[in-house]
């Protein structure tokens, strides 16, 4: 009896939308190239930028000549989704992986992501992060971690990817391509417009929590009255889309609650981290 011959796993491309990044796109790059099992490709697409972007992923490139390193450009309109758009329609992986050009994958991502769409019946995938320019950083992941998975337990039915760390069937993709919303006034958050569109065409979305990136907490050095309006597309989302379940309003809750005490540890870790950096007397005198 012959011994049965395991399925190949599928071809990850990596997707990234880039709009003056010039202080990230490196280490987020160098990361996706740095994998234990390498991507099928890494697709970087600049929206306009004006500030050293494209130069420093042309760097990489030259530098990295046999890398499966790709440079696209989406200047017919300013936004994120058709950068998105056009980055997911060009990838040739059967998965595409999709994260932010501050975005830092962990080295064995695309190890995990081949392992969860492994299972023909997953059509989409998402995990935690880590906030690598914050303190307690593994804690951090934790925290994330186990919010995410209460928040599948309180949605139910709908299991919502997250756009600095998720990755789409080829399939899927192009079955949901024609259905997402283009959000040309920019009010909602396009990855829970995803995420709705999935489960609309019955396609099963899954959290795995060993694929992890990191990513930056800068959002939080939003003012308030900026960080408010960003918490308030959620709602815009849902309001958008007719979905009742409030208990979906929860990370808005959870956001609103944690932003005065995580822009008070970032504040501190900046200082402490620019202390140090500066050599201060008083750091030098505490070790």
């Amino acid at each position: 009896m012959n011994a049965r011959v395991a399925a190949p796993l599928p071809t990850v491309s990596i997707v990234v939308p880039a709009y003056n990044e010039e202080a990230s796109i490196l280490a987020c790059v160098e990361a996706a190239l740095a994998q234990t099992v390498p991507a099928h490709e890494i697709i970087v697409v600049d929206n306009r930028s004006t500030d050293r972007t494209a130069a420093i992923v042309a760097e990489v490139q030259a530098a990295n000549p046999d890398a499966p390193l790709t440079l696209l450009r989406q200047f017919d309109e300013q936004g994120l989704v058709p950068t998105r758009n056009l980055g997911l329609d060009a990838a040739t992986g059967e998965v595409i992986g999709r994260i932010d050009a501050d975005s830092v994958l962990e080295p064995n991502w695309v190890e995990e992501v081949q392992k969860a769409f492994a299972d023909p019946g997953v059509a989409a995938a998402t995990g935690p992060v880590l906030y690598y320019d914050m303190p307690l950083r593994r804690f951090g992941l934790r925290a994330d971690d186990t919010l995410r998975r209460a928040m599948l337990r309180l949605a139910r039915e709908y299991h919502f990817v997250f756009g600095s760390n998720m990755a789409l069937r080829a399939t899927a993709w192009q079955a949901i391509r024609d259905e997402v919303c283009r959000d040309e006034d920019d009010l909602f958050h396009e990855d829970i417009d995803i995420s709705v569109h999935l489960y609309d065409a019955g396609l099963k979305a899954v959290y795995v929590p060993t694929m992890v990136t990191g990513m930056s907490a800068r959002r939080v050095e939003d003012s308030p009255r900026d960080y408010v309006s960003y918490v308030g597309r959620f709602d815009r989302t849902y309001t958008h889309h007719n979905v009742r379940n409030r208990a979906l309003r929860a990370p808005a809750w959870v956001f609103l609650a944690v932003y005065p005490i995580a822009k008070g540890l970032r504040w501190g870790h900046q200082e402490l981290t620019a202390r140090l950096a500066a050599g201060s007397p008083d750091e030098a005198h505490r070790s």
